[in-house]
């Protein structure tokens, strides 16, 4: 590889992953947003002064910390060459992201069915309400970072990736940390701020 190609592969990664950055930064300013919104509507007199979690949301905070750490372990791992351990890796932390789209699928049944409060309409609550947009839409973008997840693994197993060739890796797993990232930042903020 000439001088130059090496150049263009490194213009390449970086604009790859500004762009990223770029879009991740935007998704955080939506969520700032909405979160800004869920604040301002604690005023109203109909909020819900003994707003509960759901217990499933519990768990999917452990299930998400877990899927973090297994795919920086897998990219790790990547460096060293151990294709077969990666791909164990890889397919836990999908799995993982699996468990977390059905522990926030229970949480919702349980607002709905224990805590009787339905999305809209006349049992809705607006502070359930809330919880169930900003919960969906995060879990748009875990299936999004799901999805990614899923090409890397194929490519893994086609073998496209190694020591110096993971870029796809690489940004798959920025985005990971930062969905789960924000559901951190969620799961405390609706803790804290009821």
């Amino acid at each position: 590889m000439s001088m130059s190609e090496e150049n263009e592969l490194i213009q390449q990664r970086k604009a790859k992953k500004m762009l990223l950055w770029f879009g991740m930064i935007s998704l955080a300013m939506s969520f700032a947003g909405l979160t800004s919104a869920y604040v301002v509507s604690k005023e109203r007199a109909d909020w819900l002064e003994d707003l509960v979690l759901p217990t499933a949301f519990n768990w999917s905070l452990l299930v998400i910390v877990l899927s973090s750490i297994t795919l920086e372990w897998a990219k790790r791992t990547l460096k060293n060459g151990q294709r077969s351990k990666v791909m164990t890796l890889l397919v836990i932390t999908w799995c993982l992201g699996a468990v977390f789209v059905g522990l926030q699928y229970l949480g919702f049944s349980q607002i709905y069915n224990d805590f009787g409060y339905a999305f809209t309409g006349p049992t809705s609550s607006i502070a359930y309400t809330f919880i169930f947009l900003i919960v969906m839409l995060h879990l748009a973008h875990i299936v999004a970072a799901m999805i990614a997840l899923s090409v890397v693994i194929y490519n893994h197993y086609k073998q496209r990736y190694n020591f110096g060739k993971s870029l796809g890796v690489e940004l798959a797993a920025l985005f990971w940390h930062f969905v789960d990232g924000l559901w951190l930042y969620l799961f405390f903020f609706f803790y804290f701020v009821r």
